[in-house]
């Protein structure tokens, strides 16, 4: 869709027309529109004029890949897929009005887009990564405007970050997690999510900083948020796998789709931990689990793939493994962005690097995970000096 760059105003300025299915369209019809327009990434279902749900296209065609589900499902209704409580908008409301709404309804609306009505019919269908680039040129207006705009854009990534923050506090007495971006806003998410049998974690890096970084670390995190409803949290690989296809087809870096002007993605590790067996299952992309035992003298070091989740140059079915150890009682985990590593500072202005990081690791081994954490947070502060920031810092330490 072509903005303009004049001031939008209403919601109508959004709407983009659309086709719709009625409701009792089966499934293989639904596919089957799909697989003919590659563009459509939501679908509207109306019932008597009305719209009643949305069917987002990325939810669709991986519930439609499971085995089984096409005799199962091809031929019953499409709203066993839609989402039955999506934002729907009336084309006269503000855009002010309307990014309230959006933020309110959470990521699907930045994700799966908002359904626009007249009069309680359909009139189109609005998408929140445009939503979100109006917000920010009308912003941008002035200088006033872009920082209470960028202000208020962390004010919205704490907020989504925040359900993390309660979970990890709820699930374990002693680990400490530190996010600093480099600017007021990030490239830098993680995600943290207690289950009966044991708890999720993952932290990734982003392509880019500032308001850039964060357009990026909503559509990673939505994409996270909608893989782990549909796929659960134990199997790390797996997750990584269904975001890096998420990702790539909401970014339209999606080889023999035509010419992308982008190539984002990001750098993630997932964890999944289980109680009972004491063993974590470990999934990396270009990012590394650091891991010291009560008994051993030395970190040790478990690598991710060296493959990244999104970018044009990673397969769209490439398959990550996971790595299953054992995690004895007293054990102390590890996970950083390059951020720390990364950082330029100390008498040489060389990087911090990755022995400085073990050695501090080593040296607090036996104090809980907050004053490690603090530990290596004064280390590296007194490393950079003067030195600028160079990136967004993330790491999560933990005795789980």
């Amino acid at each position: 869709m072509h903005l303009p760059r004049f001031r939008l105003s209403v919601a109508a300025d959004l709407c983009v027309e659309t086709v719709s299915v009625l409701s009792d369209t089966t499934n293989f019809a639904v596919l089957e529109l799909f697989t003919e327009r590659r563009d459509l990434m939501s679908l509207p279902v109306i019932e008597m004029g009305r719209p009643i749900g949305l069917i987002s296209r990325n939810i669709f065609m991986s519930q439609m890949s499971k085995p089984f589900y096409h005799e199962l499902y091809g031929k019953k209704s499409c709203i066993a897929f839609m989402d039955k409580e999506p934002l729907i908008v009336d084309a006269n409301m503000s855009i002010e009005a309307l990014t309230f709404r959006a933020v309110e309804s959470g990521e699907k609306a930045l994700a799966d887009g908002f359904i626009v009505t007249r009069d309680g019919t359909l009139a189109g269908v609005g998408f929140g990564l445009q939503l979100m680039n109006v917000v920010a040129n009308m912003q941008a207006e002035k200088n006033r405007q872009i920082m209470h705009s960028i202000d208020y854009a962390s004010v919205i990534q704490r907020s989504l970050l925040r359900p993390s923050n309660l979970a990890l506090s709820d699930t374990l007495d002693d680990a400490h997690l530190e996010w600093q971006p480099r600017n007021v806003v990030g490239g830098d998410f993680y995600h943290f999510a207690r289950y009966e049998d044991g708890w999720f974690a993952a932290i990734a890096d982003c392509t880019g900083h500032g308001v850039p970084g964060a357009f990026m670390t909503l559509i990673s995190s939505s994409t996270l948020s909608q893989a782990l409803q549909q796929l659960g949290p134990r199997d790390p690989a797996r997750l990584i796998a269904e975001v890096n296809r998420g990702v790539k087809g909401m970014l339209g870096q999606v080889e023999g789709h035509g010419h992308t002007e982008s190539n984002d993605g990001m750098d993630a590790a997932f964890l999944w931990f289980d109680h009972a067996a004491r063993q974590l299952r470990f999934a990396g992309a270009k990012l590394a689990l650091f891991q010291l035992d009560p008994e051993q003298q030395a970190v040790q070091t478990v690598d991710g793939e060296r493959m990244g989740v999104g970018y044009t140059d990673t397969p769209l079915d490439y398959q990550w493994t996971n790595k299953t150890i054992a995690i004895p009682e007293g054990s102390l985990l590890f996970l950083t962005t390059d951020g720390l590593i990364d950082q330029i500072g100390g008498a040489r202005d060389i990087a911090y690097g990755k022995r400085r990081m073990r050695d501090v690791l080593l040296a607090k081994r036996t104090e809980c995970a907050r004053h490690v954490a603090q530990a290596m947070l004064d280390d590296y502060q007194a490393w950079q000096g003067a030195q600028p920031r160079r990136d967004d810092l993330t790491f999560f330490c933990l005795r789980p």
